[in-house]
């Protein structure tokens, strides 16, 4: 049987984004006949296997595949063990061997994908002459690079880095098959992290960085709490600032409305979106897209949101939630007191981020135009 091999530079911990992606692509191989090799950088969790267990699916691991220059003879390794007529690249450097070795080992296609979020500030613009130049050597394997937002999409083809026939649009999608309207899911991650009944929830789920704008939400908190005691602020994820972070809370004098759950396996499963009153992603850098968005407007909830990078495309302002500009965490204050005062605009703009998923981030759709871009 055909085989497509998907290295994705991440290791599998959670059923998050890429996670349903690499399941939804290996279906839709399946359907058609063919093999999916999935590489990440680690074995994944017993529950990320078991979500990965299809007929035609292998796991494998490229550990340290985001090391493009010295990694080669293990993705040699890999080409050889599974001969994929067609090699996609996740969450790899753009510039690296692996297009080039690929060929010369008879595979037939090669894409790329980017997700790649830029600093906080970057303005799209033509790269250097000689870095065009070299850029159009390294990737002239390339059968395509695919980005995953229109922002995206802009950056990569202001660069000038390959012709802009080679680029396409797709966006990233959730996986609408696995929301469930069940009550009991948000009554159980009340339960499980002690939040009291009366309290209304505001979510983040990011990993715990910076560039996560997570001392925003820390301070957005604080202004929040001094008009309004009853409101619990949950951070999902986990991160290398994590402690740190936990310090400023208390220091700024709001630990007990504050709420760490961790690194949550199964988001959906687990109850994090549906307890969610209000979702918020107020990322300093310039996000790419923003996957945990999608997927709590999946779920039917209100949005406030940084005005940044790709996720305008995603949260339609004054519609589907509200747009804050980085760093504003007076003006996000203002916007989520807003919504906590009113239930009907949670509803509306729930229901508006619903219909906006089911229209632009369908996973099995947009995975299908991959699948068509592929030309099996």
């Amino acid at each position: 049987m055909p085989t497509l091999v998907s290295v994705f530079g991440v290791a599998p911990q959670r059923i998050g984004g890429t996670e349903t992606f690499a399941r939804e692509l290996s279906a839709q191989l399946g359907e058609r006949g063919w093999q999916s090799a999935l590489c990440f950088l680690s074995e994944p969790t017993e529950e990320v296997r078991r979500f990965l267990d299809l007929p035609n699916i292998s796991l494998d691991i490229f550990s340290d595949s985001t090391n493009g220059h010295r990694r080669e003879n293990k993705l040699s390794r890999i080409i050889g063990r599974y001969h994929p007529e067609i090699l996609h690249l996740h969450f790899t450097g753009f510039l690296s061997l692996y297009p080039w070795l690929a060929r010369v080992r008879s595979v037939n296609k090669v894409f790329f994908t980017d997700h790649h979020s830029r600093p906080a500030g970057y303005v799209p613009a033509r790269a250097l002459m000689w870095k065009r130049a070299a850029a159009r050597v390294i990737n002239r394997p390339l059968t395509r690079v695919i980005s995953v937002s229109n922002y995206g999409y802009r950056c990569m083809t202001t660069a000038d880095l390959l012709p802009q026939s080679r680029f396409e649009m797709i966006y990233n999608g959730v996986d609408l098959s696995r929301i469930k309207a069940d009550s009991l899911r948000a009554l159980d991650f009340r339960r499980r992290y002690s939040i009291p009944p009366e309290r209304t929830i505001v979510t983040q789920v990011s990993w715990i960085i910076p560039e996560k704008g997570i001392s925003d939400f820390l301070e957005t908190a604080r202004l929040v709490t001094q008009q309004n005691r009853n409101v619990q602020f949950v951070i999902v994820g986990d991160g290398a600032y994590r402690e740190q972070y936990m310090k400023d809370a208390a220091a700024m004098g709001i630990e007990d409305g504050v709420t760490w759950t961790g690194m949550v396996e199964d988001p959906f499963r687990e109850g994090v979106f549906a307890a969610a009153d209000v979702v918020c992603q107020f990322s300093r850098w310039e996000e790419v897209f923003g996957w945990m968005i999608a997927e709590a407007m999946a779920h039917g909830k209100p949005i406030v949101a940084t005005n940044v990078g790709g996720i305008p495309e995603l949260v339609s302002e004054g519609l589907s939630g509200f747009l804050v500009q980085r760093s504003d965490t007076a003006g996000a204050a203002e916007k989520l007191m807003r919504l906590l005062q009113d239930s009907e605009l949670r509803r509306e703009m729930g229901e508006a981020g619903r219909k906006l998923v089911a229209d632009k981030f369908d996973l099995k759709t947009n995975v299908a135009q991959l699948i068509e871009l592929y030309n099996l």
